[in-house]
């Protein structure tokens, strides 16, 4: 499949428009613009229009490729909320890009730079990718906490919602454990949770259900403040808060989400690799 967002020189920006990409990977979807030969730095207003589903695209976050800062990266990728503020990871928008690069080089895997550091991109199957996440950080300084605390069992609860294991995968997580993930209004407790007081840099809060040793259902509320359709980083953490719990001691699980499943495989040194779909939705210009 051709996806023509590379191809564009001076002339093409100034007739048409920069060239962007929209995906999705479970319905999480991005809009990607190709900042390499041509920088790209909008403005926090832009950002807002172009993620903004009645006036601009529409998007959970926009990603601008920019060239590798690092000697053995193929890129750096930038990955921005719909308000404009510049986030360290997220696995849904890396198995995306992943797989518009391995498809533009025509290789089966790749390393790209994000702010939460280089994460390894491999095909896995038909529009299917594997990302190495990173490792899981557990230390309260690393996630960060705004005190010394154990990260295993948070003194933080809202409603039904109490003792959440605190972690980070690029980005600060509190997985909350429930027995029916369908009985909890996320959206009600989710904006208070995720500015707690707790959380200096905010945190996605994601509540989990073990339906079996090697099953859990997962639903996410996301730092700016929404809930999502899938979290790939959610999903990392939360296997690994299970297994921190003593829950399960499967190392690989599939972690069920609103829109569909990824798998997750612990490795060793806390490293989480994630495995799940993506799909191109359309291509355009940003005029």
């Amino acid at each position: 499949m051709q996806i023509p967002w590379f191809s564009s020189d001076s002339c093409a920006l100034i007739q048409h428009g920069r060239p962007f990409v929209k995906m999705h990977g479970l319905r999480n979807d991005f809009v990607m613009v190709d900042g390499r030969k041509h920088p790209y730095l909008p403005s926090r207003e832009e950002i807002i229009h172009i993620c903004d589903r009645h006036e601009g695209v529409g998007a959970d976050e926009l990603l601008v490729v920019e060239p590798a800062r690092s000697h053995n990266t193929y890129a750096f990728v930038r990955i921005i909320n719909p308000d404009g503020r510049e986030v360290e990871a997220c696995g849904n928008a890396t198995r995306c890009i992943g797989w518009l690069l391995l498809k533009e080089c025509n290789k089966n895997q790749i390393q790209i730079e994000t702010l939460g550091g280089v994460l390894k991109c491999t095909l896995a199957g038909e529009k299917q990718v594997s990302v190495e996440m990173g490792r899981i950080k557990t230390d309260w300084s690393q996630i960060p906490l705004s005190c010394d605390m154990d990260t295993l069992h948070l003194n933080i609860k809202a409603g039904p919602l109490k003792d959440p294991v605190g972690m980070n995968i690029g980005n600060p997580h509190a997985v909350f454990f429930v027995e029916n993930v369908d009985a909890i209004d996320l959206s009600k407790y989710g904006k208070e949770l995720q500015t707690h007081p707790f959380f200096p840099q905010e945190a996605n809060i994601g509540v989990a259900q073990l339906l079996n040793l090697g099953t859990l259902k997962l639903s996410v509320w996301e730092r700016p403040g929404n809930m999502t359709t899938a979290c790939g980083t959610g999903a990392c953490v939360a296997v690994a808060a299970a297994h921190r719990r003593g829950l399960t001691t499967n190392k690989k699980m599939r972690v069920i989400m609103p829109a569909g499943s990824v798998e997750i495989e612990l490795m060793d040194n806390n490293l989480a690799v994630m495995t799940g779909s993506v799909e191109v939705c359309y291509t355009g210009y940003l005029v």
